[in-house]
């Protein structure tokens, strides 16, 4: 391994330091303490020369074996970021320009006792630039991002992750750096490459068998023949296979049938059953060089994306079946979760992921805009249940197709699948995002005789190169080559629909922040919900680490700066000014804190009310609309310090919206809704079996912590897997039934109840906005803090019903187990989860409490 202490030094020579590999510049002078914090107030414009410069990486290294007993001998880059030329001992053994692919250089020939590696990076800012100026026969849009997200240009000529040139919630950070692992491997005869294990289940006779691919080079100039043997104890499976491998890079494939005696554990997604994996011995012996033991994991999971008709309705259904069994996909989009890769370890992938598990999400996204994630990510998605949707990292762009461009993204498609191919938890490859929109919806303003270029070009990258690939390497899972699509309408378009928006066919991405967000009427009856979501700013101890006191107001050139989305801070004052008074206060810092409240609480309530339409629209068809079958609200993480429309903070913290996931994703749900002055309640069940409860209604006066009146409506069947109706009644009638009230003085509480501790969140629903409700008061809010094992328990005590509690320990790490819930009790008990170690005086200290009234 070359990991560790590298050279680093600028172009001209005039910086040089140490710099870990892997790594990046900006970490390295980060760690040499030549650079503040990058993300600080106005860095990421003041720190442009970084990334305008051409850096060198460098180190000298001593080969620790024998050069003259190897036949082979490589030097292999995981990933390299992202134009350089590579030099060993002064002779160029390679170039690279694709920051996703793996590089393989022969120095059989050049490396001695003692070596000296450089590598010479070139700016990905002038590479770009000068890739789209030599693009000469026609431009390729778009030329540069809007002038809000302060970055750079023509990003979609360089293979590299697309955000890094900055987005609309993101900073320009363009680094320069070898970003994963780099080494030398030597070897004789032959070496693995790839190996990879996918599983089918074959119906003709009810059998599981597994496909195991391994990718060979082979030295030797004659085939080499050989033994594999291939045994999964637990499974009562050995078999062993013949092979011969011929010269050069090629690959085997052997079908393993599974003992059927053995009872087969599937895998499946959180909430629906275990993610069971059995361990798997794979043993080449050939009758030359060392014999290679693989270990590695083999789950048995089958899937399936159904597009067919649905009675009722034109258009097709778009579903996924996990084992032959329709899931509903509860989750959310995944952006990097860092400008610098380096930094993302294992704990904070851990960290964030089992954040998304927490909230009873079963799928991620990974968004085309960002990377094919590290091998760490899969792994903690294949042990916790988290479904995958992958795309390939092409975004809101129009691409080139002139042939080097085709070549590196050919050899970055087929290493990233190979890479990636044996996680049970990719469930989807998807070609791109939102550029068939692009086209068919005309964002760049092309011409109409000049259309058919851009629409070879498409046809070109993904259905002719992509796809190909995918078809060819993995049989195992679905391909769709954008998103959002019409899927099978698409393909018989010629790949480019009318309207990849229809809600008939297909996915949808959906997003208003000019109406009324609580009003669900203009929420698109789709089939699948793939983007969607509300900005927020992140809480005050975020916000803090990156700024100063002068920054401390929504309309300071930070605030400003800070939003990358053109009049974002705007539109979420808008949003909140529907149902929430605005702060007044004259402290210019209470004001900027209420106001990031109001945000998140804002965030929480929209996406609340959208992802429960998407839940409760599932089973039924209106109008020929409906089986929605997935919700991934927009978006899951932040890659800084930002106001962006994330559930949980740059670092992990969770905003309210996270809380409120955890409730509207609950497996088991009641879900309210008015329609002409009538209140349905529907029951929304992910459970495996049909459920008798009974469904409790209760109806609070805003001025009392006694109900009103309570309704308890028992043998309500709510079925397994669907969104019935369960309760109606006329909003006159609940108002007269429970005497006294008004729409603005009363709330509706209600949750489902089952004989065997079963029970569903409470969920709640507003009969007007919470700026006109009548009789809400001040309450005094006060909170006990004790400790118990490895939580703390918080006690809260309130005088008056108070909407939004919100509970906030500043940047103790941790999550509470409910947050910004409506208290309607006099007692609730919060349990905290600490991160990291604190204790009870710390989280005293730190502890703020805010419900709805405090804000002024």
């Amino acid at each position: 391994s070359l990991r560790g202490s590298w050279r680093l030094r600028s172009g001209n020579g005039s910086l040089s330091l140490r710099a870990d590999v892997p790594g990046c510049v900006h970490t390295a002078l980060l760690r040499r303490g030549l650079i503040q914090d990058p993300y600080y107030r106005f860095n990421d414009v003041m720190y442009r020369w970084i990334s305008l410069d051409n850096w060198t990486y460098s180190r000298t290294f001593k080969t620790p074996f024998d050069v003259r007993k190897w036949q082979k001998v490589n030097l292999v880059f995981d990933g390299v970021d992202t134009v350089a030329q590579i030099l060993l001992n002064n002779v160029t053994v390679g170039r690279t320009d694709n920051m996703f692919n793996r590089y393989s250089f022969d120095i059989t020939s050049v490396i001695k006792e003692v070596n000296f590696v450089e590598v010479h990076f070139l700016s990905a800012i002038s590479y770009a630039a000068e890739q789209s100026r030599c693009h000469k026969a026609y431009s390729i849009p778009p030329a540069c991002p809007p002038p809000e997200q302060k970055g750079e240009c023509h990003v979609n000529f360089i293979r590299k992750e697309q955000c890094s040139f900055s987005w609309d919630w993101g900073p320009s950070f363009p680094t320069q750096g070898i970003w994963k692992d780099v080494r030398i491997e030597a070897y004789n005869h032959y070496h693995l490459i790839y190996f990879s294990v996918t599983p089918f289940f074959v119906t003709s006779v009810q059998q599981w068998c597994l496909e195991i691919e391994s990718v060979f080079d082979v030295v030797s100039s004659k085939p080499i023949a050989g033994r594999v043997t291939v045994n999964i104890p637990k499974l009562q499976t050995q078999q062993t296979f013949s092979v011969k491998l011929q010269p050069g890079e090629g690959s085997i494939v052997l079908l393993v049938n599974i003992n059927k005696t053995s009872a087969v554990e599937a895998w499946w997604p959180n909430g629906h059953g275990k993610q069971t994996g059995y361990n798997m011995k794979t043993t080449f012996i050939m009758e030359a060089g060392y014999q290679i033991e693989k270990f590695s994991k083999a789950y048995f999971r089958t899937v399936e994306l159904v597009q067919e008709p649905i009675p009722g309705s034109p258009g097709l259904s778009f579903y996924f079946r996990i084992n032959g069994r329709p899931i509903f996909l509860k989750g959310s989009n995944w952006i990097p979760a860092d400008s610098f890769q380096d930094r993302v370890t294992y704990d904070t992938l851990r960290l964030l992921l089992k954040s998304a598990a927490d909230a009873n999400m079963n799928a991620l996204r990974v968004w085309g805009g960002g990377v094919y994630e590290q091998d760490e990510f899969y792994d903690i998605c294949d042990e916790i249940g988290i479904m995958i949707w992958q795309d390939f990292m092409f975004a809101c762009a129009l691409y080139p197709t002139d042939q080097n461009y085709l070549a590196s993204v050919r050899a970055e498609v087929l290493h990233q699948v190979r890479r990636l191919k044996s996680h049970p938890s990719i469930i989807l490859w998807s070609g791109n995002n939102e550029n068939e929109a692009a086209i068919s919806s005309n964002w760049f303003s092309i011409p109409h005789a000049k259309r058919e270029i851009y629409i070879r070009d498409y046809l070109m990258l993904y259905v002719k190169n992509i796809r190909e690939i995918v078809l060819s390497e993995d049989r195992s899972r679905p391909f769709i080559a954008s998103s959002p699509t019409n899927g099978l309408e698409s393909v018989k378009e010629g790949w480019i629909s009318q309207d990849p928006y229809d809600t008939h066919y297909g996915d949808t991405h959906f997003y208003d922040y000019s109406n009324d967000c609580w009003n669900w009427t203009m929420y698109p009856k789709t089939r699948f919900a793939s983007e969607y979501g509300f900005q927020s700013w992140p809480s005050f101890s975020t916000v803090k680490k990156v700024s100063s006191a002068e920054d401390w107001s929504y309309i300071s050139n930070f605030s400003l700066h800070r939003q990358h989305h053109d009049s974002g801070n705007v539109q979420m004052l808008q949003e909140v000014g529907y149902h929430f008074k605005l702060p007044q206060s004259t402290d210019p810092v209470k004001r900027f804190k209420d106001t990031i409240y109001l945000t998140q609480v804002m965030q929480a309530q929209c996406t609340k009310t959208e992802t429960e339409f998407y839940r409760a629209s599932q089973s039924e068809i209106i109008k020929g609309e409906g089986h929605t079958m997935g919700a991934l609200y927009w978006q899951l993480n932040d890659i800084w310090q930002a106001p962006s429309w994330a559930s949980l903070e740059y670092g992990g913290k969770w905003k309210l919206l996270h809380y409120f996931a955890q409730n509207f994703f609950a497996p088991l749900l009641p879900v309210a809704y008015e329609d002409q002055g009538v209140l349905y309640i529907y029951g929304v069940s992910d459970l495996h079996v049909d459920q008798k409860l009974t469904l409790r209604v209760d109806v609070h006066a805003w001025s009392s912590l006694e109900p009103v009146c309570t309704l308890a409506k028992e043998g309500v069947i709510v079925k397994a897997q669907s969104a019935v109706p369960i309760y109606k009644e006329s909003i006159s009638d609940v108002l007269e039934r429970c005497r006294n009230c008004t729409r603005k003085s009363c709330v509706i509480t209600f949750c489902l109840v089952g004989d065997d501790g079963l029970q569903s969140p409470t969920n709640h629903f507003f009969l007007s906005s919470l700026k006109d409700a009548v009789g809400l008061e001040k309450t005094q809010l006060s909170a006990s803090v004790s400790k118990q094992d490895d939580t703390y328990i918080f006690v809260l005590q309130t005088t008056a019903i108070a909407p939004f509690v919100s509970l906030d320990v500043g940047s103790i790490k941790g999550r509470f187990s409910d947050n910004g819930f409506l208290m309607t009790e006099k007692k609730k008990v919060v349990v905290f989860y600490p991160w990291e170690s604190t204790s009870v005086e710390e989280l005293e200290n730190s502890l703020t409490l805010t419900s709805l009234l405090d804000v002024v």
